[in-house]
């Protein structure tokens, strides 16, 4: 304990050395900011705290689009055109206002935090270029906060040669410790992008699947104005194209063994051009059955097929998603995060939390089998106020 005890601790640290801690993460699905507090020492979790979310605003959604949009072509991580730099105020100035309304709910004083995780918001994510861009700034965040902020998490991996996601793996191993489920378990996240972590006892194996919630919700945007597919209606009252399926699978990342990562935006103009003149109905059933036929393609790459899936984040939401994945990863048992006692929309908050205190400890966050890193590495930028 003697990294953790090296550190600004505040005084209602417990003897074991777990601390309170807070998550924040704005996704992909660029639909808010999450919020979660927990209470752990960076290895084990001693208790989940309060969750909250602060969504974004119709405009502020997109200007976080134009920024994506305006961020494809960067190649410094420090540039900031305009319109980048728009959106990282908006994306300090949002996620400053969570933490400042979350404290303030919950009765929480600034000094009783270690640290908060920033994941900030990921414009483009090209590992395969060495480059990864998540915008806010951690030094101006903890200066208004006056906590420590750990951020730029992923930047240390992609330098050493990995893919600087998924994350939340070794996250995802501490949870399943504490469930009493025979392995092999795989955490599934479906955000804008889908990532999967396969956990058998301590071994760790993570990637993307393929697309999430990304392609349906741009769609269903574009096509009727809707943010997203609520309870999956759209896409039940749809027919699968069988066949387009196959073809969109036949896309080379399916065929890559894990660990590999996505952008958002990576299958935006293959599926763009294979569903024009399709319907509403027909296009959000094709890719949700998408989603769900990309996830099961990653189990032939496994060790062995997980006994049990633990499906988190905005697709654990859409029936129609939960239903196709029970079918094409049968006879696997199938279950929310949220009926096995998690958080279903605030559980990548809670493991950017859970990074933050292993960063400020030294401990790894990416490893060899989740991001193709060289060799466990630790990650994050401390900022103290």
């Amino acid at each position: 304990m003697s990294e953790q005890m090296s550190l600004d601790l505040p005084s209602g640290a417990s003897p074991d050395g777990s601390v309170l801690a807070i998550g924040l993460m704005s996704g992909t699905s660029q639909d808010g900011v999450d919020v979660a507090l927990i209470d752990t020492d960076g290895e084990r979790i001693a208790q989940f705290g309060a969750t909250a979310c602060r969504p974004y605003s119709k405009a502020e959604r997109a200007l976080l689009r134009r920024a994506t949009a305006a961020a494809a072509n960067l190649t410094e991580r420090t540039a900031r055109p305009a319109l980048v730099a728009e959106a990282e105020r908006l994306v300090n100035g949002a996620h400053a206002e969570a933490v400042e309304a979350f404290l303030g709910a919950n009765d929480l004083k600034a000094g009783s935090v270690a640290a908060i995780g920033f994941h900030g918001q990921t414009l483009l994510h090209r590992p395969e270029r060495g480059f990864t861009l998540q915008i806010g700034d951690g030094a101006a965040l903890a200066a208004r906060l006056g906590i420590p902020v750990v951020y730029d998490f992923r930047a240390a991996d992609v330098a050493a040669g990995g893919q600087g996601a998924p994350l939340a793996p070794v996250y995802h191993r501490a949870l399943v410790r504490r469930l009493a489920l025979p392995p092999p378990i795989a955490v599934l996240n479906i955000g804008g992008v889908a990532n999967v972590t396969f956990i058998d006892g301590d071994a760790l194996i993570a990637c993307d699947t393929g697309p999430g919630n990304a392609l349906l919700d741009d769609f269903l945007r574009l096509r009727t104005g809707q943010p997203l597919d609520t309870d999956g209606r759209a896409g039940a009252a749809g027919a699968v194209d069988a066949a387009m399926i196959e073809r969109l699978l036949a896309h080379p990342f399916f065929a890559l063994p894990p660990p590999k990562s996505l952008d958002r935006n990576d299958f935006r103009g293959f599926v763009g051009d294979t569903l024009d003149g399709t319907g509403v109905e027909d296009g959000a059933a094709t890719l949700t059955a998408l989603t769900a036929a990309a996830v099961a393609r990653i189990v032939p790459h496994l060790p062995r097929a997980p006994a049990t899936w633990i499906v988190a984040g905005g697709g654990a939401r859409n029936p129609t998603l939960m239903r196709m994945l029970a079918e094409r990863l049968k006879p696997a048992r199938i279950e929310t995060a949220h009926e096995v006692g998690w958080s279903i929309d605030s559980l990548e908050a809670q493991a950017f939390a859970y990074l933050a205190v292993r960063s400020l400890r030294r401990l790894p966050i990416t490893f060899p089998g989740t991001t193709g890193a060289p060799q466990p590495l630790t990650g994050g930028v401390v900022a103290r106020p």
